[in-house]
């Protein structure tokens, strides 16, 4: 027994002298990154070319050859962190990003003193290997259980976070407490904050309008609760009944995922617009006069509810194929009617689902920017406001931070009532233990009612998408049908000349950026998200909540406040990345993250915690065991997190219509511009080959994936559950 204790001592005593040599030696190579990004990368710049970086041009020359003293000390931590001292590691990192902060924001891009140009990936590289040289120290003293690995995921994760969300957010707030020319004005910032224009009740006295925040709560109260009631009627019919359009309803609940989200409004406009299909219809043949009714509050629902019912439908059939059977079972058992069994047992176990719903509809709605773009008219919300004060002919930037700090508190008020909705109340029916009951059947009069709304609804999403997806091969829709391929042709067309085949088509360019600026974002944010997910998941650390609250806060932010905190958090050093194809990228994957997080958190709760620990019992370190272990079970929840984040990219529009330049356009931003200018033929063509290109994405995937299946017996009159899964 003494032996044996001696040995397993000594090979313990083993295990923890080679870990510190491994780390020694990682700590080294850091220090030589930390060398190479001061003596070879280009300081400034992030798109310089290598041909300048060798040829040490003044602006693509390394830190080191730079000839500004100020950058010299920042060698001087390279230098503390050889001695290999988990002290002076973290000192070294610390000190590194501090004086390179500090240098950055205190030496401007103009002055009558000293000055420098932006950071470029010389600084960046420099950052991350402070980085890591901080996660070695804290980890030799003991953080996470030792592990570099963890410690170096949560500071870089952390350090993105604050950098591409947290400093945006805060660049955005000082503005709006700002003067045109950058002074400090508290008292113009209250005369904004309040004034009749946001917050005015004229519309209350017989005047013209509200103001533009009551005009915004309105609508999102109002999609909020239609898109709930309609997205209930939808799943109810999926889940409950037998009918023979419930596929079709589950494709129709995808198709707004994949749909460029302004097009939906242009089919409403050549439907229902002075010159739409239905509006001639209605004046040649009863004489209602032609109005502009779909402009205004009545327009915007109508699109909104179209975009968002899919959502809230979603949301609801997984609640409703959740619940258990056996409760209802037992209840029919006691002699309870179908209309006693619903109101008493199926409706209190699906209200968290129609408070997720409804809140995910109401923050969509303040969100939404494209919808209200198409179809507002007279009828403001703060979306489109933000976006007129920026490249109207006023250009008063102040108030467009103003409005963008209302509709932030206005969704982050929202995001954090889900939170507590959802964190304090607990309706768990799925349990470890077998559930094989039949789910009661709806009452006649409930499901003649969902009938009678999910129908003509269906028939509306039917019209509306064809025109989407056919009324680009028309000549003029509404007015000639004549079969034509002209829009086509002017968007994709391929010509033959001298030099061969080339792409001529005006549509061409954008699409090409587009597809690949979100194939590069798309691991990016699959990655980020789903190593925040491990970390959430597997790790125990102190500020765990304040964390994962940072790293969902960018769901609660609206496209079009990120996009113009981006122009003002990165349209200056010591960060400037306007204009550039690297903001339109970091957009997307911070925009997009939240998504990969909830995919792999729920992916990671239905995995063990033995295996991680079986890993751990052979000396396998966090990395590994993510690696070899984790991953692989997390395969679907990765597909999930990466078709989600190409089809969100490819499909955005209001934060990145404030960051495209004239290199990088994308093609949402191509088609509101055709939109704009009246080429609606061009529009929608574009908008169908986007919708077939992400259709053929998402069954590509799915088939590659599969589906899962839950053994549970299906109901007379009602859906397999894993139908709906």
């Amino acid at each position: 027994m003494e032996r044996r204790s001696e040995e397993r001592a000594a090979l313990t005593g083993s295990g923890v002298i080679g870990a510190q040599q491994q780390e020694a030696g990682l700590s080294r190579a850091w220090v030589a990154f930390g060398v190479f990004a001061l003596a070879v990368l280009p300081w400034y710049g992030l798109e310089t070319p290598m041909a300048s970086v060798l040829g040490w041009r003044a602006e693509a020359a390394p830190a080191l050859f730079q000839g500004r003293s100020w950058l010299l000390p920042l060698g001087i931590p390279l230098v503390m962190a050889l001695t290999g001292r988990p002290g002076f590691l973290m000192a070294a990192g610390v000190c590194g990003l501090a004086w390179m902060l500090g240098e950055g924001v205190v030496i401007g891009p103009r002055g009558a003193g000293l000055t420098q140009p932006a950071m470029g990936w010389g600084a960046a590289a420099y950052a991350l290997c402070c980085a890591a040289l901080a996660s070695i120290g804290l980890a030799r003293r003991g953080w996470c259980r030792g592990d570099v690995f963890v410690v170096g995921s949560l500071l870089t994760v952390l350090g993105l976070i604050l950098l591409f969300v947290g400093y945006p957010v805060v660049r955005i707030l000082k503005s709006a407490f700002e003067s045109n020319d950058g002074g400090f004005a508290p008292a113009l910032f209250a005369q904004k904050f309040f004034s009749a224009g946001i917050w005015g009740l004229d519309c209350l006295d017989g005047g013209k309008a509200c103001g533009v925040a009551w005009n915004t709560l309105a609508e999102a109260m109002l999609v909020g609760v239609l898109a709930t009631g309609l997205g209930l009627a939808f799943a109810l019919v999926a889940v409950r009944t037998q009918l023979p359009f419930r596929p079709l309803v589950r494709l129709l609940s995808l198709l707004p995922v994949i749909t460029p989200p302004f097009v939906i409004g242009l089919a409403l406009i050549l439907l229902f617009g002075r010159v739409g299909v239905v509006t001639n219809f209605l004046g040649e043949y009863f004489g209602i006069p032609r109005t502009r009714w779909i402009y205004g509050m009545a327009g915007i629902t109508i699109a909104q509810v179209l975009a968002f019912t899919p959502i809230a439908f979603l949301v609801l059939s997984g609640v409703l194929a959740a619940v258990s059977p056996s409760l209802e079972e037992a209840a029919q058992t006691l002699r309870a009617g179908r209309w006693h069994v619903f109101r008493t047992v199926t409706w209190p176990l699906i209200r968290p689902g129609l408070a997720n719903a409804f809140l995910i509809s109401f923050i969509e709605s303040l969100a939404d920017f494209a919808n209200p773009l198409m179809l507002g008219g007279n009828f403001n919300v703060l979306a489109t406001d933000i976006f007129f004060a920026v490249v109207g002919a006023a250009h008063d930037q102040g108030r467009a931070a103003v409005l963008a700090l209302v509709l932030l508190v206005f969704t982050l008020t929202a995001f954090l009532a889900q939170r507590a909705w959802t964190g304090s109340r607990s309706y768990a029916t799925v349990t470890g233990k077998g559930d094989s009951g039949l789910s009661a059947p709806l009452p006649k009069a409930l499901r003649l009612a969902c009938l009678s709304v999910v129908l003509p609804w269906l028939v509306l999403t039917i019209v509306v998408y064809a025109i989407i997806l056919g009324g680009g091969f028309v000549v003029t829709f509404g007015r000639d049908y004549t079969p034509t391929l002209h829009y086509l042709l002017t968007a994709f067309s391929i010509d033959h000349g001298v030099g061969g085949w080339f792409l001529s088509g005006s549509g061409w360019r954008s699409f090409i950026t587009t597809m690949e600026l979100a194939a590069i974002a798309t691991p990016v944010t699959a990655a980020l998200g789903l190593l925040t997910a491990y970390l959430l998941n597997r790790q125990s650390f102190a500020g765990k909540s304040t964390f994962e609250f940072l790293a969902m806060m960018s769901f609660a932010i609206p496209g079009t406040v990120i996009g113009i905190s981006y122009i003002l958090a990165f349209n200056v050093p010591p960060v400037e990345l306007t204009g550039t194809g690297v903001i339109i990228i970091i957009s997307f994957v911070f925009r997009n993250m939240p998504v990969g997080i909830r995919a792999g958190m729920a992916s990671l709760a239905q995995i063990d915690r033995s295996l991680d620990e079986a890993s751990m019992t052979l000396r396998a370190r966090s990395f590994r065991t993510l690696r070899l272990v984790i991953l692989p079970i997390l395969r679907p929840a990765i597909i999930t997190a990466m078709v989600y984040s190409f089809v969100r990219a490819v499909t955005t529009v209001s934060a990145v219509i404030f960051l495209v330049s004239g290199e990088y356009n994308l093609s949402t931003v191509y088609i509101v511009g055709r939109a704009d200018v009246g080429e609606y033929g061009v529009a929608l063509v574009y908008s169908a080959v986007l919708i077939v290109v992400m259709a053929a994405v998402l069954v590509g995937i799915s088939t590659l994936v599969g589906r899962q299946q839950i053994g549970r017996r299906g109901m007379l009159g009602a859906a397999p559950a894993s139908e709906m899964v």
